[in-house]
């Protein structure tokens, strides 16, 4: 199969894209997202059509954020969109004239990464993606690993502290609470309230309360030394390299690949994330010792790898 398209469905904007074999985007068209599930899946198509247009399209693959179906066609559950069993497949597939293939979010970025970008030269990778949550992909054996029902790799609701903070999903303690974007900007709150006199920068960059705090205001004042915004993202790199020290007892990988906006801070945040997992895996006096690299392909992850799992078929 030639020419893909890849459709990522983001907060403000929907973004199609072209995509040759070689993960090459082509052609890209985008249109902000609606506030309806019916007006997502007319601007779904709508970027689609605009895309495609002088491009002989082959098939569209959907990266929707929630649990899709084993049958890559309904999204069963999407916390920010409301829709519950949205047959998602069909409708487009009625309107474009293509075949469709929907996946989750994480697995289509998950994906990208281990055909295009980070991943390559691996069989067996864990992709974890430490945006506003934290969501993962698993690859085994050089395939996507999507579990009986399809929602496999919901990594970010993994419990791992029992009555912990509460969680948006529900339950209580779950790894997206301590190792997240929200986590360090929680840390980066906490720390600037208790110790004013360690988070000068930091203050500096907001409006001089611990409150006004933003992602953003931690990343560059962690460049600049900050002490409340440097001991943060170690914070959150410890409980991210705990997490996949667990994941190595599960799957033992040859690699971790590790997304999303956090990890945009490159070895500020990767190498305290290295030295946490070469502390908590199990045996690691004796044992080999996964790669944890950074991922590669940045924001269009997940359209690439959409692409890519449409032309897999």
């Amino acid at each position: 199969m030639g020419l893909t398209i890849g459709v990522d469905i983001g907060g403000t904007k929907i973004a199609a894209g072209v995509v040759d074999e070689e993960g090459t985007i082509l052609d890209t068209h985008k249109v902000p997202t609606p506030s309806t599930p019916e007006g997502i899946v007319d601007a779904i198509c709508a970027a689609v059509s605009e895309a495609g247009k002088g491009h002989d399209v082959e098939a569209v693959g959907i990266g929707a954020a929630g649990y899709v179906d084993d049958k890559r066609a309904t999204v069963l559950f999407a916390p920010n969109i409301d829709w519950r069993h949205e047959p998602l497949k069909d409708k487009v597939e009625q309107r474009v004239g293509l075949p469709v293939v929907v996946e989750n979010d994480a697995n289509a970025a998950a994906w990208g990464e281990y055909r295009f970008g980070a991943g390559q030269g691996h069989d067996d990778v864990i992709c974890i993606t430490l945006g506003t949550g934290l969501g993962g992909g698993i690859i085994i054996g050089n395939k996507l690993r999507r579990g009986r029902f399809g929602v496999a790799a919901e990594f970010g609701h993994i419990r791992v502290v029992p009555d912990g903070l509460m969680c948006g999903c529900g339950s209580q303690g779950c790894w997206e609470q301590y190792a997240s974007g929200r986590a360090l900007v929680r840390y980066a709150k906490q720390r600037a309230n208790a110790t004013p006199e360690n988070a000068g920068i930091l203050l500096s960059l907001g409006d001089g309360t611990a409150e006004g705090i933003e992602g953003k205001h931690i990343s560059d004042a962690a460049r600049q030394g900050d002490k409340v915004a440097v001991d943060s993202f170690r914070e959150l790199a410890r409980w991210a390299g705990a997490g996949l020290a667990d994941l190595a007892s599960l799957f033992d990988p040859s690699a971790f690949i590790v997304g999303g906006g956090v990890s945009d801070e490159g070895d500020l945040v990767l190498d305290p994330i290295r030295k946490s997992f070469r502390r908590w895996l199990v045996g690691g006096n004796y044992r080999p010792h996964a790669q944890v690299l950074a991922a590669q392909l940045g924001g269009k992850a997940g359209l690439v790898g959409a692409a890519d799992l449409a032309r897999q078929g």
